[in-house]
């Protein structure tokens, strides 16, 4: 082979001229593979238990091989079985007949509900399909087909291989297949008849029990008895008595700030069509007798009603449209979008018209007439009055993308402290809908990192994907995010602070979005806290007559008043004690550090000179310690917070540090840059406590590194001596150099660590410059956290198993691409596409619940029977009718074909509506049945027999060998598959 497939190499190889045509070096390579696959001689498997076809694990192995240049594939197609021990059964192999002749006989795994065509129609565990490569080639004259098939024949007898091989023919959709089994003395010949137009004797058994019995030829007379099992498949299309439950939304109405039928935060469900198209109901005589049934021309014993077995199976609509799978789809699809949301709605609304013809003189009075910050009513119309009144400049009302009632409800469902008089206090709003805050379900979003289930982002989220679903698509997201932007602005500069946000640092477990909105409220909290101050100060409700007194005053009151007026004003913040602005504070501490610039010359007379100052910023005592020095009490100071960040802005930082790099300068720079907290927190420390020395400083902030020991002194008795630890002690220790810099200056007077005003732009600026498909980025997370808790909620009403562990898998899988900065579209995809497939069988579920009116069942053990039926539909291809027609979901289905029956072929509107419980009277016996118009059930959509018998052949003194016929008989198909054996011994 190798030299003719290389005829101009030189490479001198030995050729077989034993294989000398094509024709034999085809046989030659298919016995080769037999040989390679082990299918040499017989081994017999276990005996086929009930269902194992379906229940089973099938496997393949394939091959290329070529006619000349014509490729064929070699599949191998087996059932996974242990094969039974050899020892001691060597006598009785010797006679066996091949194991594929004996499946021929088993009745266990009849009609399969999911199987290789060859498995159905043979009942064969094993076999080898010898098939065109390529999709569009086809074997189509009968010398090729007949060349393939003695080829076939050849080939097993050459190798001894006893398990059936095959030859696909014709058009591949056909399937068509001719093949045979070779054992010792014995062969089966696998034969196919396909028609398109079935002759009418052929309709009925008493037809193919001839076909068969001429088939045989068996000389005996009488012939043995045949085995029959008969199958009909009726098909129930119409569920026209069942309308679908699922309510297309209304999109005009808004009432109770519902939006097209739905609440705003609440995302729909469910399936807009019916997703089961159709119901397929099998009944099975599986075990009849020639001679026990008449089935022929004119009569037939065969009712579905007294069928033994009834087995059920659904067909699912292809693709249903699913609501929650086309909303996180749609939301998906603005993030490839490129433009800005001025370029959405045209002329930036932010640009205010004649700006330029402005009087100038006013820019002066402004900075010499400070005008008090005027407090507005809160409420909806005065919260976006500045959006409109920009907005309406450029675009008319008519033209708004948004309707402004809608807009006005989305508003109102985000900011719901604009409906109140006065702003709420607490900052995450309550809502009895979503989870509580220790459950799993809650704490999802740090797995997304999306953002709380009851916070402004999620709600935000959910309200832009109904916006792009049901109102306006793209400019209608644009118009709402421009509206959001400008209420941010809005509350920033009128101290309102932002509802639905966890109070505190940004969350960098939550998404980027949602950290920014945490920042501007942390800005907000800050600019109120220093506003209240500044208003307290100037007001009459404290006097202090001097403002050098105010240490004594507080010395006088205690410690708990010290701790209620400079931590319980301010909340968390020491912005309250702030009389002025930023600026006008480092002007004092530079004052100060003059006029003081005496009082800390030199290291040695510093502390005692500034035991002289009047204590500033007490918190209150810390506990039994004083300091070193003096002996007075150690007090905790007011100090500033740290500034809160962003991961953006963590990430900035990190880069500039590493950007210094490793240099005894550049390493110095970054510890002065880390340690501007430090010194603040230093400054507050020495005015809270003059005289204090660095130890009394790290005895508090760090107590690690003041180590103390037991001593004796001289006097004998023992002593605590305490000193600092080894890193304070090194050279230019960054501890000590910033105690030197730093001034006994309170917090309320220290430069401010955090800007929020500074931040606070930042923040309102990266919101107004995002794109709608930057925003679509941020959100969804939100988006799919939210899918995934509507898909829990609507499963845990079904309580589906299946679905729970797809569930698990979805949320696995998403916790890991949601976390990548840059998602993915490919993998969002996925994702999305796991979330339609949970609803389409939530919906397939509920379907079917409706069909079988499992809430109508008045005893409790039907209903659970019922529910167990109708979940064992949903996940397994085929299931048993318990009781077949006689049994409860028998009745039910009986119920569903007579009713479409009475719909199909009553041509009196009035009968059409006749209830089904009516014509379930008619079901006494056949013969009551038979007189009635009417059928209950529609002419079956497909028959199915097997034939088999053991006969010998071809003569009387033949060995008897299994013979079986196999049948199915559609609209527009009509197929025998037919395996006859004989004896190759004695005929």
């Amino acid at each position: 082979m190798a030299a003719d497939s290389e005829p101009e190499s030189e490479v001198f190889e030995i050729t077989d001229f034993t294989t000398a045509s094509e024709w034999e070096r085809f046989i030659s390579k298919v016995e080769e593979v037999l040989n390679d696959w082990k299918l040499i001689g017989n081994s017999l498997g276990r005996p086929l238990e009930k269902g194992i076809f379906t229940s089973g694990t099938w496997e393949e192995k394939s091959d290329e091989i070529s006619f000349a240049d014509f490729k064929f594939s070699i599949t191998h197609h087996y059932l996974v079985q242990e094969s039974i021990d050899k020892e001691g059964k060597d006598e009785v192999l010797e006679d066996a007949i091949p194991q594929s002749m004996q499946d021929l006989l088993c009745m266990n795994n009849d009609f399969p509900p999911r199987a290789h065509c060859l498995v159905r129609w043979y009942g064969l565990r094993e076999f080898v399909v010898i098939a065109p490569a390529a999709h569009s080639d086809a074997v189509l004259s009968e010398s090729k087909c007949n060349l393939l098939l003695s080829s076939v024949s050849i080939a097993l007898g050459n190798t001894g291989c006893q398990v059936p091989l095959f030859v696909q023919i014709h058009h591949k959709w056909r399937r068509m297949y001719v093949g045979e089994c070779q054992g010792p003395g014995v062969r089966t010949d696998f034969e196919m008849v396909h028609l398109r137009k079935v002759p009418n004797q052929y309709t009925h058994l008493s037809g193919l029990l001839d076909i068969f019995k001429s088939k045989i030829g068996c000389p005996l007379t009488p012939l043995p008895p045949v085995s029959i099992a008969i199958r009909f498949t009726y098909v129930l299309q119409d569920w026209q008595q069942y309308f679908w439950p699922q309510q297309p939304p209304d999109l005009d109405a808004l009432v109770g700030g519902e939006v097209g039928g739905l609440e705003f935060g609440k995302l729909p469900f469910g399936a807009c069509e019916d997703p089961i198209s159709e119901l397929h109901l099998a009944t099975t005589w599986p075990h009849l007798t020639e001679g026990i049934i008449v089935d022929n021309d004119v009569y037939s014993d065969l009712d579905p009603i007294q069928a033994p077995h009834w087995s059920v199976r659904v067909r699912k609509a292809d693709n249903p449209q699913c609501l929650l799978g086309d909303f996180v789809t749609e939301f998906l699809k603005i993030c490839r979008r490129k433009e800005s949301t001025d370029e959405i709605l045209g002329r930036s609304s932010f640009e205010e018209e004649g700006r330029e013809l402005a009087d100038i003189t006013h820019a002066l009075s402004k900075l010499t007439e400070p005008t008090p910050v005027p407090i507005h009513k809160l409420s909806v119309s005065n919260m976006v009055h500045t959006a409109k009144k920009k907005i309406r400049k450029h675009r008319g009302v008519e033209e708004s993308p948004l309707n402004n009632d809608v807009l006005n409800a989305i508003l109102l469902f985000l900011f719901p402290d604009a409906a109140s008089e006065k702003p709420v206090e607490g900052t995450t709003s309550t809502d009895h809908s979503n989870p509580p805050s220790d459950s799993e379900d809650y704490n999802l979003y740090n797995q997304f990192k999306s953002a709380p289930s009851d916070s402004l982002t999620y709600k935000l989220a959910l309200c832009l994907c109904m916006i792009n679903f049901y109102h306006g698509g793209l400019k209608g997201v644009a118009h709402l995010w421009q509206e959001f932007v400008l209420e941010m602005r809005f509350r920033w500069e009128n101290n309102f602070l932002i509802p639905g946000l966890a109070s505190g640092a940004p969350d960098l477990r939550c998404c980027l979005l949602h950290q920014k909105l945490q920042m501007l409220n942390c800005c907000i909290e800050r600019k109120k806290a220093r506003d209240e101050g500044k208003r307290i100060s100037t007001s009459d409700t404290v006097t202090v007559a001097h403002p050098g007194d105010a240490g004594k005053v507080g010395d006088q009151l205690g410690p708990d008043y010290l701790k209620d007026t400079e931590k319980g004003e301010m909340g968390k913040s020491w912005d309250s004690w702030s009389d002025s602005e930023e600026e006008f504070f480092e002007c004092l501490s530079d004052a100060e550090e003059l006029k003081g610039n005496g009082q800390e010359s030199g290291k040695k007379g510093g502390p005692k000179e500034m035991a002289n100052l009047k204590p500033e910023g007490r918190l209150y005592q810390h506990g039994k310690l004083t300091l070193l020095h003096n002996g007075e009490p150690l007090y905790i100071p007011v100090t500033q917070e740290p500034a809160p960040m962003t991961e953006d802005l963590l990430e900035e930082q990190s880069e500039v540090l590493a950007k210094l790099g490793t240099s005894a300068e550049g390493a110095h720079l970054r510890a002065r840059m880390q340690s501007a907290c430090l010194l603040s927190d230093m400054e507050s420390f020495k005015a809270a406590n003059p005289g204090c020395f660095l130890e009394d400083f790290v005895r508090w902030y760090s107590p690690r590194d003041y180590i103390e020991e037991e001593v004796t002194d001289d006097k004998g008795n023992t002593v605590l001596k305490g000193e600092l630890s080894a890193r304070m002690k090194i050279p230019s220790n960054m501890w000590v150099e910033a105690w030197e810099t730093a001034k006994p200056i309170p917090a309320r007077r220290q430069r401010r660590l955090f800007d929020d005003t500074r931040e606070a732009e930042k923040v309102l600026h990266y919101l107004a410059v995002q794109k709608p498909a930057d925003l679509a980025r941020h959100l969804l997370p939100c988006v799919i956290h939210a899918a995934i808790l509507k898909v829990k909620e609507e499963e845990s009403l079904e309580n589906i198993s299946s679905i729970k562990k797809i569930i698990k898998q979805i949320i696995s899988h998403s916790s890991k691409v949601l976390h990548f900065p840059n998602l993915e579209d490919k993998k969002l995809e996925e994702i999305i596409h796991q979330i339609i497939s949970v609803e389409a069988i939530i919906a397939r579920a509920r379907s079917l619940k409706a069909k079988f009116g499992t809430e109508k069942c008045e005893q409790e053990e039907e209903k659970e029977d019922l529910e167990r039926f109708v979940s064992c539909l949903l996940e397994q291809p085929e299931v048993l009718v318990t009781g077949a027609g006689r049994g409860h979901a028998g009745r039910i289905i009986h119920k569903l074909f007579v009713s479409a029956q009475r719909l199909t072929e009553s041509s009196d509107e009035a009968a059409a509506m006749a209830p089904p419980e009516e014509e379930l009277k008619r079901t006494g016996c056949p013969e009551e049945r038979r007189q009635n118009l009417v059928s209950d059930f529609p002419p079956p959509a497909g028959r199915e027999l097997i034939l088999r018998t053991t006969v010998p052949r071809p003569a009387p003194y033949s060995k008897a060998l299994p013979q079986r016929m196999y049948s199915v008989l559609t609209k527009e198909d009509f197929r025998l598959a037919g395996a006859f054996s004989s004896d190759t011994s004695f005929f």
